[in-house]
């Protein structure tokens, strides 16, 4: 074989080796930033940095670009990239920014806005609808916000929102305000009586969720970027304090979501990247807190001891929560993380596990209601994993029944009034159905089809529980009126993909039969 011929053959054989590297950012413009934004700081999706990815193995994150995300909206792209591709993405998001943007007082302060001052606003509602039987549309496909007549089932008003709105504002304790959080972190003040905004701030660069507090008189923000929680003055959402999300010894968290515990008069807190969760009192005289051993705290002995407004007291857990509900006294949390393993009921009180609760896959506690069963009080959630309904047992944490559905869910609700529960199918090939399960039998008694094809997902009542309102969540979707008792329909509302319905009535009186 001659010199030459050797030479090509040489050549071809290292041709891979000197292929163009992928383009990284050219990728991750291409496929990634319309959902975890432009510059990797989020949107709809979290921010992709080294520091929001510790329990993200780079492995896992080959897996999940290739494959998908189970029970997220996360597709899958191991169709569209090859390995190498996938390589230099996730090379590229485990890269540090040169400066990740600052987000503390004084960029909250600066984006502050009083729309309306409070004395400008009317002393009572502008339109003729029953104030507590309001619902809140939130509408994702365009970024909107229905605000619909619970009585005639009739748009009010419908408002441009922030992007990406978080599928669960909150309300005033009396219902009159709404407050709404967007994932690119900004909070907004709606008025439901004047239907006008009235404040806004952007507590974050990449929020995750707020509560609203018991006493109606602060909004906590729990943000994954930066790694903190915002305090806020209700009433013009003026910021009061940033409290840094960390472990004191140099290890920082995103937080998984913050709720409100009114019995308690604190915000809970959730977090993504530390075995904890925090309890930030919202009294104006709080007993101190010891996040350290402590003797006899009327001794004012013990260490680790935080005193003056919000304090925050660290419950150290054995495991990560990405999600978790309350029992209706408040008492008691009931926790799962993603990584599946059962949950964990925690006392508040005690500051520790009590039980380990018995469930397979993922559920979804955040969607988890309660009712009575013959002679207990039962949990019920969605599976985001497993096609089924795991009903426990609140008395003993033991699993009485699991209900098979045609495939993971993602929402459960219901109603006091009503004897049924509905679940969706979110996930798979059965996603445009839903189940309606008696919860005196715990037998699933009708499964509704809406519109063939389409997602169907995400059961709100009206406050008297006689109407159950569905999502379509397609950009040409719907809500769907429902009478609760018969399952016939009784008006068709069209929508661009809405997530979600809030009631006035049931979320201001933490009705069992939704979320909080």
């Amino acid at each position: 074989m001659t010199n030459w011929r050797l030479l090509i053959l040489g050549c071809m054989a290292i041709l891979p080796a000197l292929a163009p590297a992928a383009d990284a950012p050219a990728l991750y413009a291409q496929h990634c930033a319309q959902c975890h934004g432009p510059g990797r700081l989020g949107g709809m999706g979290p921010a992709l940095l080294p520091e929001n990815l510790h329990r993200l193995k780079r492995d896992k994150a080959m897996a999940t670009i290739r494959n998908g995300r189970a029970a997220t909206q996360m597709p899958p792209f191991g169709d569209k990239l090859s390995d190498g591709q996938i390589q230099a993405l996730v090379d590229y998001i485990y890269t540090p920014l040169p400066k990740v943007p600052e987000w503390g007082m004084a960029q909250i302060r600066a984006s502050h806005k009083v729309l309306v001052p409070e004395d400008q606003l009317p002393t009572r509602p502008v339109h003729r609808a029953d104030p507590m039987n309001l619902f809140v549309v939130v509408e994702l496909g365009d970024h909107h916000a229905t605000i619909l007549d619970g009585d005639r089932f009739e748009p009010l008003i419908r408002i441009k929102t922030h992007f990406a709105l978080h599928g669960g504002p909150k309300y005033s304790p009396d219902g009159r305000f709404v407050y709404f959080a967007s994932r690119d972190g900004w909070i907004s003040k709606f008025d439901m009586w004047s239907l006008q905004y009235v404040a806004e701030v952007r507590a974050g660069i990449n929020a995750r969720n707020a509560a609203v507090s018991g006493d109606g008189r602060y909004v906590m923000v729990a943000n994954y970027l930066p790694h903190s929680l915002v305090l806020l003055d209700a009433r013009d959402l003026s910021p009061i304090r940033v409290i840094p999300v960390d472990d004191g010894r140099g290890h920082s968290s995103r937080v998984s979501a913050v709720y409100d515990a009114p019995p308690r008069q604190a915000f809970i807190a959730a977090l993504k990247d530390l075995p904890e969760v925090w309890e930030i009192s919202y009294a104006d005289d709080p007993l101190p807190v010891y996040n350290g051993p402590m003797h006899d705290y009327r001794l004012d002995e013990g260490v680790a001891k935080v005193t003056g407004r919000f304090p925050v007291r660290r419950i150290r857990l054995d495991g990560y929560l990405d999600d978790f509900f309350f029992d209706p006294s408040y008492r008691l949390l009931i926790g799962a993380s993603r990584e599946g393993g059962g949950g964990q009921v925690i006392n508040l009180d005690l500051g520790r596990r009590i039980a380990k609760v018995d469930i397979d896959g993922m559920p979804h506690l955040g969607s988890g209601i309660t009712w009575r069963y013959k002679d207990h009080r039962v949990l019920a959630t969605p599976n985001l994993h497993k096609g089924e309904v795991t009903i426990i047992d609140m008395d003993n944490w033991k699993t009485l029944k699991r209900i098979k559905t045609d495939g993971p869910g993602f929402f459960l609700r219901s109603h006091e009034n009503t004897p049924y529960a509905w679940v969706d199918v979110f996930f798979g090939p059965h996603r445009d159905e839903v189940h309606v399960i008696d919860k005196r039998t715990l037998e699933i008694v009708k499964t509704l089809r809406p519109v063939p094809g389409k997602t169907a997902a995400h059961v709100e009542f009206d406050k008297d529980g006689r109407h159950a309102l569905l999502s379509i969540w397609d950009m040409d979707g719907a809500v769907i009126v429902y009478d609760a008792n018969s399952f016939r329909e009784v008006k068709r509302l069209p929508m661009v993909k809405p997530s979600g319905k809030y009631n006035v009535h049931n979320k201001i009186t933490r009705s069992a039969g939704t979320s909080h």
